[in-house]
């Protein structure tokens, strides 16, 4: 009996401490509806809804507001960010309370601000968009190379600067929404799996107005002064003006993305090696070393020229040698990478003389300027481009001594000047770079890069694919 009545007694306890429990929390939540309801009450005549969401301390909604009049409307819904993985948010959306704080009327930076204070469960009272909702359907991501750096904590018009993507130039993004065309969002190739919430990254037509519109507030800065208030101009000048100026503002001048895929080299057709580098940066010397051991691997093309043939040369072999009419056609007709004038003959690297290398499963190999990666980029015969980069001045001086050369401090710092150039002006068309610090290292990771073709895909312009 002693022992029943125990049994009795605590499990009297127990029932009691749960029956209270559960008292609080209906009354925790009847108050909490209540207070809500009354809330809802406050917009009579407006259909409304109520959404909860989860938010931690680092990590943002995924969701950026814009005024319209009074109102505070969600502007966009990110991909991977709670608000779009709840499914409860909606562009168009008109915010009234964030956890029973009004914000109609409210600024969006007062709203980012007051967002930025809390965590946890946020409860948002919405006026639901009018707008229709369009049939869902499967997203199309498009890869781009981006040709320009960007930071979004120096963008005073970026949405929402903690959902801005940082990128440098040549940077993979994965481009997985274009609705908003000025503000696409986006990852950084390789980052999916550790950044679950797309970034966004300026769209590419708002992109290039605002390199243009920089490029010309520049040109006009380096105008002398008072040319403005110079003496009038006749029509013709004028008119030469007007088109120059319409040239430097074509948009389509202008690089911002470039739409890329992946593309495997077939083992039998291996893309052409160009390397590419001022004079002294070594990428000659690489060439040549190349050539030397392996010549069953590597060639060259053979260059076409207008000069009579010498007594050891043979046609096709040193050179291709044509008429200078042929020449001229040749090259009016686009057929030449290259092409240039030496002591009154003409000489040029035909698309043909490397495709001939191509064709025979070797793989080409091309030091050209850079003024002719345009050309070769434009082709059919899809390069890949290795800018040979010098090092430090006085590292550059050693190299150059142990090859039995002594140039001048203007000359050492001539080169690396003009590799500064090479890069700022054509460095979009490299695919890798390699500085030229010791020449053993450096012929190793040529090789390297060489080899990486034949067993891992690379991103090319898709126009290349089509």
């Amino acid at each position: 009996m002693f022992v029943c009545m125990c049994v009795c007694v605590l499990f009297g306890v127990c029932v009691c401490a749960f029956m209270w429990q559960a008292l609080m929390q209906v009354h925790d939540s009847v108050a909490v509806q209540e207070k809500e309801e009354e809330n809802v009450t406050q917009y009579v005549g407006e259909t409304v809804k109520l959404v909860r969401l989860e938010k931690t301390r680092d990590t943002p909604l995924g969701a950026t507001v814009r005024n319209d009049m009074d109102s505070v409307v969600v502007s966009r819904v990110v991909k991977g960010g709670a608000a779009e993985r709840s499914g409860l948010l909606s562009e168009g959306d008109e915010i009234l309370e964030i956890n029973s704080v009004p914000v109609r009327g409210k600024h969006v930076n007062e709203v980012h601000d007051l967002l930025q204070q809390m965590h946890g469960t946020l409860t948002f009272l919405l006026i639901p968009s009018s707008q229709i909702k369009p049939a869902p359907h499967r997203q199309t991501v498009m890869h781009v190379r981006a040709y320009f750096d960007y930071d979004p904590s120096d963008d005073p018009f970026v949405p929402c600067r903690e959902l801005g993507l940082s990128f440098q130039k040549g940077d993979i993004l994965h481009v997985i929404s274009q609705d908003d065309p000025s503000w696409w969002q986006a990852y950084r190739d390789g980052d999916e799996d550790n950044q679950p919430l797309a970034g966004l990254v300026p769209g590419k037509s708002f992109q290039q107005q605002r390199e243009t519109l920089k490029k010309t507030i520049t040109d006009r800065s380096r105008e002398p002064q008072g040319k403005l208030w110079s003496a009038k101009k006749g029509k013709k000048q004028r008119k030469k003006s007007v088109s120059t100026f319409s040239k430097t503002t074509d948009l389509d001048d202008t690089l911002t993305y470039e739409e890329m895929s992946l593309y495997h080299q077939p083992a039998n057709r291996k893309r052409p090696i160009a390397l590419i580098g001022p004079t002294n940066s070594g990428h000659d010397e690489l060439r040549r070393r190349l050539l030397s051991i392996e010549p069953e691997k590597f060639a060259v093309a053979v260059p076409h020229t207008t000069r009579n043939p010498r007594i050891h040369e043979r046609n096709g072999r040193e050179y291709n040698f044509v008429s200078r009419p042929g020449f001229e056609s040749d090259m009016s007709a686009g057929k030449f990478i290259e092409s240039g004038e030496y002591e009154k003959n003409l000489y040029g690297t035909s698309t043909d003389s490397v495709r001939h290398i191509i064709n025979s499963g070797r793989i080409c190999l091309l030091c050209l300027h850079t003024r002719s990666l345009r050309v070769l980029r434009s082709s059919n015969l899809k390069p890949y481009v290795i800018f040979i980069a010098p090092p430090s001045q006085e590292r550059l001086r050693t190299l150059l001594a142990s090859e039995g050369k002594t140039p001048k401090p203007e000359e050492l710092k001539e080169v690396i000047e003009k590799a500064r150039e090479m890069e700022q002006n054509f460095g979009h068309f490299f695919d890798a770079t390699i500085v030229n610090t010791d020449p053993s290292q450096v012929f190793h990771e040529l090789r390297r890069l060489i080899e990486k073709l034949d067993t891992e895909p690379q991103w090319v312009p898709t126009s290349w694919l089509c």
